[in-house]
């Protein structure tokens, strides 16, 4: 039986990363919204360290057991398939 202080710390872990996951997806909407210079590279740095900090607060909270790691990668996923969609926005202008 798992304690309730466990299952707590598991949601908060959890928690946390969607809501970084959130941001940077607040960040991919309104470039799609906007489509300003979706190819600057001041742009591209930001996502890309991003995402790059959140895998790492990913992997971390899975080595520490407070996240399954399918749930980690469906939130990576679900940011890379809206950062396909901002690229395909982006290649029809």
């Amino acid at each position: 039986m798992i304690p309730d202080v466990a299952v707590n710390k598991e949601e908060q872990a959890y928690a946390l990363l969607k809501a970084d996951a959130d941001k940077i997806l607040q960040l991919i909407k309104v470039q799609i919204d906007n489509l300003t210079m979706p190819q600057c590279p001041l742009y591209e740095e930001v996502l890309d360290t991003q995402m790059y900090g959140l895998s790492r607060e990913i992997d971390f909270a899975v080595r520490l057991n407070l996240v399954e790691e399918a749930d980690g990668k469906k939130l990576l996923e679900d940011l890379e398939r809206q950062l396909n969609v901002l690229h395909e926005a982006s290649q029809k202008l």
